[in-house]
């Protein structure tokens, strides 16, 4: 694939990652709206790896949080708060590994249509506006149990459909338990890394499996751009959510919606 090819994919990838419109989405729109190669499945979850280590460097101090709370190291409360994250994680993530799994062995499928794309990004932009609107919460992190975790988990697996957005809809359940703005979005990007470790896993065994040197370098300059621009987005998604909310993605997400609708019926 040509460099300039990689590029735009890769600030794609970066960019949407960790805001609610969705990456999958907007990757898979890539080659509808340009006309280019579908880039396919493989490259798209070699970005999803480099926005993987821009979330493990940026929350890199949760991290080692946690994993000293399960060595029992720190004060009670520490360990009791950094032991309940991580199994919070946990619980959250298991609803769409077995989701992921069930569709990808049984079904074989990924939904990529630009219907579906435009369906979910409107319906779903509607759900994250209204969680938004209506559900003003002032619960921390410190706050979350695990029906919180196992809720937000079950959500998530809506993010298997293109469009729908991963960050969006666990954002959105975050805020209908009662999370503030900035809960929502740092649990969020917390329960994205057993999530991407997954994709990449499936994506290095394939590799490995074919041979694909080609693609595989491919690969490395798309996810070291897109690890450049997710830590960026990262940064600035969570400096500013507390004071910007959650509305500019939500119409953002209707524009999109519209626009994609549009083109669908134009070209039937």
């Amino acid at each position: 694939m040509a460099f300039f090819h990689l590029l735009i994919l890769s600030i794609v990838q970066g960019i949407t990652e960790f805001l609610p419109i969705s990456s999958s989405g907007h990757l898979a729109l890539v080659p509808i709206l340009t006309h280019w190669q579908d880039q396919g499945l493989k490259l798209d979850i070699a970005t999803h790896v480099g926005s993987l280590f821009a979330v493990l460097i940026y929350f890199r101090s949760d991290i080692f949080f946690m994993l000293k709370s399960l060595l029992g190291r720190g004060s009670a409360k520490e360990v009791i708060f950094g032991r309940q994250l991580f199994f919070h994680m946990v619980i959250g993530s298991i609803p769409v590994v077995l989701a992921g799994a069930a569709i990808y062995f049984i079904l074989g499928t990924d939904f990529r249509s630009l219907l579906m794309i435009a369906v979910m990004t409107l319906f779903f932009g509607v759900v994250l506006g209204a969680a938004d609107y209506y559900f003003k919460g002032q619960r921390k992190l410190e706050d979350m149990n695990s029906w919180d975790a196992l809720f937000i988990g079950v959500f998530q697996i809506f993010a298997l459909f293109p469009g729908t957005s991963r960050s969006g809809v666990t954002m959105a359940a975050a805020l209908f338990r009662g999370l503030d703005r900035r809960a929502s979005a740092h649990f969020s990007m917390l329960l994205s890394i057993p999530v991407i470790v997954g994709a990449g896993a499936a994506l290095s065994a394939k590799v490995m499996s074919e041979e694909n040197f080609e693609i595989g370098h491919d690969a490395l300059i798309a996810a070291g751009a897109a690890f450049v621009v997710a830590y960026l987005v990262i940064k600035l998604l969570m400096d500013w959510i507390n004071k910007i909310g959650y509305m500019p993605f939500v119409i953002y997400r209707m524009l999109l919606g519209v626009f994609l609708l549009w083109l669908y019926f134009s070209a039937a």
